[in-house]
């Protein structure tokens, strides 16, 4: 019997379609075939996939297969959270984080959104559903921990590249309180919870963009530096015959690169915080049983549904069931005093996905500044450079149009017509710097009024509300840095980036000094670490035992330091540092030599060998263990003016500082007749601990050392580790 390829079998029954006298669909079957046959993935020696695909949905389909083979576990739970069904596998804690998800969409919502979009937007969907479907297909032994299909309209949840976005900023706390009975929060108790976040690792990210008046072969550079947990975005390559040809990050799950580059522009995300989620205090009354909030001088109807959720109770599932109310505005989501409020937030995840994936093919200004006309691009500022030479910053990209009367980082009156959105800031109206005359632009989620020195925005020229103009320790670390300085190359840019002063502690250590200088009957080991600081330069590394002390005393103080309630993280370590109680700069410091000789047997301990790298398994939650082989790590927070942030989010009861978040993907990149870029990953591709590339990573991230971006084929298949079409391993 005479045997058929693959792709011979696909192409008889395409004629046979066409010989019956119509064309019918493929089955997904012969659909994930199709795809598969017109897909090669070729790993790299460091397991990056390079997919490349016929169609943009071809390589699509390759890129999704891919993620799961590096990182089922992350993908699913990217999706069960973004869906709102969290609580099926957490439990009862969950659940008010589904409900927020799904006071913004329903299911039905998403497969309507799915259905009216553009039919090249529904055949990436529909290949991102098929990519993973065919994953767990053909890997039965891969046991998800609740999504067993994934279907095309779950995309229109998570649509912007940063997980959770904006929502994540609407306070599921304040959402419980509402359902449980309005419990209020006190300015005191919130202060607590504000106190207790900032000694966690900042979330953020850092670009910066030079000029290639100021770099040695005269070619636009960027630095694409994310700040965000650990091994929460993977490194890819994408390729189409269809002009896609994109690397750099993606979250896990989504279709399209978030952070990177193609071979003519580059562009990098930082956290905007951008004013750009209003709340509304709405007027609501009871007429006949019926509910209807004020809206000027009508009484408009409240619209009222259900959200039935599950949650895991043991082994066994539950159901509970909220009501759910929205106005014009927006979903009621919490209580001021005892009125309800609405939530207004950008909301369109057609449009968000159109601008994400449109983002990466573009190949010059003119297309990306275009591109950005979409204004879908919320939650992120965006850092710019290209081959032709051109840096640019646009500062956010959805902000409403306001009445400047109101006051909105406080909630509005929402029965006021005056306090509703007027439509949106066009790019132009938005804060946009090109190619300013300094040569270099900086945002490390700073004020976009320092972004280039003298010619940066000024605040004057915009409403107060398009900018938190608030600085940060990393950007005063970047300008600094930046400053009357030329002659870059990929490895100076690369030390820049990790350049390990912390600007931080030259504001907070002088003062405590000052305070131990000026005390009587100072104990002999409180002097001997005073002036271990004494002579320090203010920068981290393996070796400092300073770096421990001035670390645990900045942590310490943010804690329990007396300040003024308004002072940002920043501002309150200067405050210390200068103003406060010399008696308290002390006490402060002597518990910290206590702790310290409490955990460790001796204050003295070097840096690296308190600040560690570990990963023991591919568990979302990292798992630690002061007993278990680990890496020291000379990084420090961001919190302290770090560019190369390092820090953790929790600590599973260990002594160590294991890190969770921080630099994760990291990249240097070259605009020229050709592209170079060189990049660093936490740890390394792979989620799967019997993976060669579960830990590849760690030591060179550790050592800063850089490996070779592979962008062109050529180079791809002299470094090749494997190469297939997905289905075959």
């Amino acid at each position: 019997m005479k045997k058929y390829s693959g792709l011979t079998v696909i192409f008889l029954l395409v004629c046979l379609h066409y010989s019956c006298g119509r064309v019918r669909e493929l089955t997904e079957f012969e659909r994930w075939k199709t795809h598969a046959e017109n897909t090669t993935i070729i790993r790299d020696n460091f397991g990056v996939p390079h997919i490349y695909g016929k169609t943009d949905a071809d390589a699509v389909f390759g890129l999704l297969y891919a993620q799961c083979e590096d990182d089922f576990n992350r993908v699913e739970q990217n999706y069960i959270w973004a869906t709102g069904r969290l609580a099926e596998v957490e439990g009862e804690d969950a659940l008010y984080s589904d409900l927020r998800a799904r006071m913004f969409m329903s299911r039905e919502e998403a497969e309507a959104m799915y259905e009216n979009a553009p039919e090249w937007l529904k055949e990436l969907c529909l290949a991102f559903a098929d990519g993973i479907n065919y994953y767990l297909q053909t890997h039965p032994e891969v046991q998800p921990k609740l999504l067993t299909r994934f279907e095309p309209w779950m995309p229109m949840y998570f649509s912007e590249g940063s997980i959770g976005g904006d929502i994540e900023r609407i306070s599921t706390r304040k959402l419980q309180a509402m359902y449980e009975k309005g419990i209020e929060f006190p300015k005191s108790v919130e202060r607590e919870i504000e106190k207790k976040e900032e000694e966690l690792e900042p979330q953020g990210s850092n670009g910066i963009a030079i000029s290639g008046s100021l770099t040695q072969s005269g070619n636009a550079m960027l630095l694409i530096n994310p700040h965000t947990s650990f091994y929460f975005r993977g490194e890819v390559h994408a390729v189409s015959e269809e002009g896609l040809n994109a690397y750099g990050a993606v979250t896990w799950g989504q279709f399209f690169i978030y952070q990177g580059f193609n071979e003519k522009t580059g562009w990098m995300h930082t956290s905007t915080y951008t004013d750009v989620i209003d709340e509304f205090v709405e007027t609501v009354v009871e007429l006949d049983g019926e509910l209807f909030y004020q809206y000027g001088e009508e009484l408009r109807p409240v619209e009222v549904s259900e959200v039935k959720l599950k949650y895991k109770d043991g082994d066994k599932i539950r159901e509970k069931t909220f009501p759910y109310y929205r106005t014009h505005h927006g979903p009621v989501t919490h209580m001021e005093g005892d009125r309800v409020v609405a939530t207004a937030m950008m909301w369109d995840p057609v449009k968000a996905l159109e601008q994400s994936y449109i983002r990466t093919k573009q190949s010059d200004y003119e297309g990306f500044r275009k591109m950005m006309d979409i204004r879908t691009n919320s939650s992120n500022n965006t850092v710019y450079a290209d081959a032709e030479g051109n840096i640019a910053y646009f500062h956010g990209n959805f902000i409403p149009v306001r009445d400047t009367v109101f006051d909105y980082t406080q909630p509005v009156e929402g029965k006021d017509p005056r306090t509703d959105w007027k439509g949106l800031h066009t790019v132009d109206e938005n804060i946009l710097l090109l190619n300013p005359a300094n040569g270099w632009i900086q945002n490390c989620n700073s004020t976009p009024f320092t972004a280039a020195l003298e010619y940066s925005p000024k605040r004057e020229d915009y409403p107060r509300y398009m900018s938190l103009d608030r600085e940060n320790f990393r950007g005063v670390h970047a300008i600094e840095l930046l400053t009357d300085r030329s002659g870059y190359t990929l490895d100076s840019l690369i030390k820049l980036a990790y350049d390990p002063y912390l600007p931080a502690f030259d504001a907070l250590i002088p003062g405590l000094i000052e305070a131990a200088d000026k005390a009587r009957g100072l104990d002999s080991e409180t002097k001997e670490a005073i002036d271990i600081l004494r002579r320090w330069d203010f920068r981290t590394s393996i070796g400092s035992v300073a770096m421990t002390l001035a670390h645990f005393y900045g942590t310490s103080y943010g804690r329990e330091g007396s300040r003024p309630y308004s002072m940002s993280d920043m501002e309150a370590m200067s405050f210390f540092g200068s103003q406060s109680p010399p008696e308290e700069r002390l006490r402060i410091f002597k518990g910290v030599l206590d702790q310290l000789k409490a955990d460790f047997g001796t204050w003295k301990m070097p840096w690296g060998e308190v600040n560690r790298y570990q990963r023991l398994n591919g568990e979302i939650r990292q798992p630690f263990d002061d007993d278990q082989p680990s890496i020291p790590i000379g990084f420090a927070s961001g919190r302290w003016g770090a560019l190369a942030a390092y820090g953790a989010r929790y600590d599973n009861n260990t002594k160590k500082i294991y890190g969770t978040r921080g630099n994760s993907f990291v990249a240097v990149v070259e605009f020229g007749k050709k592209v170079k870029a060189r990049s660093i990953l936490a740890g390394g591709q792979s989620g799967d601990p019997a993976s060669p590339h579960f830990d590849d990573q760690a030591q060179m991230y550790a050592d800063t050392e850089f490996k070779d971006v592979l962008y062109y084929k050529e180079d791809v298949l002299k470094n090749s580790e494997s190469t297939y079409h997905p289905g075959e391993r």
